[in-house]
C-alpha cells in the first residue's frame, strides 16, 4: 500500500472506488458534501441509518493520519452527530448511533480509503 497518494500533490488514487465516487465517476446517494468531506449512504446498509463519511483527499487508512490531519479529522467527527440526526437517528441518550473506522486488513478494512461508518436506528440491525 503506497502512501504517495496521501501527499498534497497526489490527492486521489485512480484505482480507489471512493476516489471515483468523489470525482463523480461512480454515483452515490450523498448525505453531505463540502470542500474536504463527502458523506454518502452505504450501498449494503447494516442498520436503518448507515452512511459513510470520507475525506475527499485519498488517505489510505487511520494508520496514515498525522498531525497535519487533525483539523480534518476534527471536522469529520464533529459533523457526524448532525448528519446522524438529519438521517433519522434518534436523539441521545435513548437513541444514538455507532461510529466505526476499520483500519487495515486485520481491522476489517475493505476499501483502503479512510472512511467512518455511521450506523443508527432501532435495533436489531442486520449486522453490527
Amino acid at each position: 500500500m503506497s502512501t504517495q497518494a496521501h501527499t498534497p500533490n497526489h490527492p486521489h488514487d485512480p484505482n480507489c472506488i471512493f476516489c471515483k465516487i468523489v470525482a463523480g465517476q461512480i454515483p452515490s446517494r450523498k448525505v453531505h458534501e463540502d470542500e474536504d468531506i463527502l458523506a454518502f449512504h452505504d450501498i449494503q446498509p447494516w442498520a436503518p441509518v448507515h452512511f459513510l463519511v470520507i475525506p475527499k483527499r485519498h488517505i489510505p487508512s487511520m494508520a496514515q493520519i498525522g498531525p497535519d490531519d487533525a483539523a480534518l479529522m476534527g471536522r469529520i467527527m464533529t459533523l457526524i452527530p448532525r448528519l446522524a440526526e438529519e438521517q433519522g437517528c434518534n436523539p441521545y441518550p435513548d437513541g444514538g448511533f455507532r461510529t466505526v473506522c476499520n483500519t487495515g486488513t486485520e481491522g476489517g478494512q475493505e476499501v483502503h480509503h479512510l472512511h467512518v461508518h455511521v450506523m443508527g436506528g432501532p435495533r436489531p440491525w442486520s449486522r453490527g
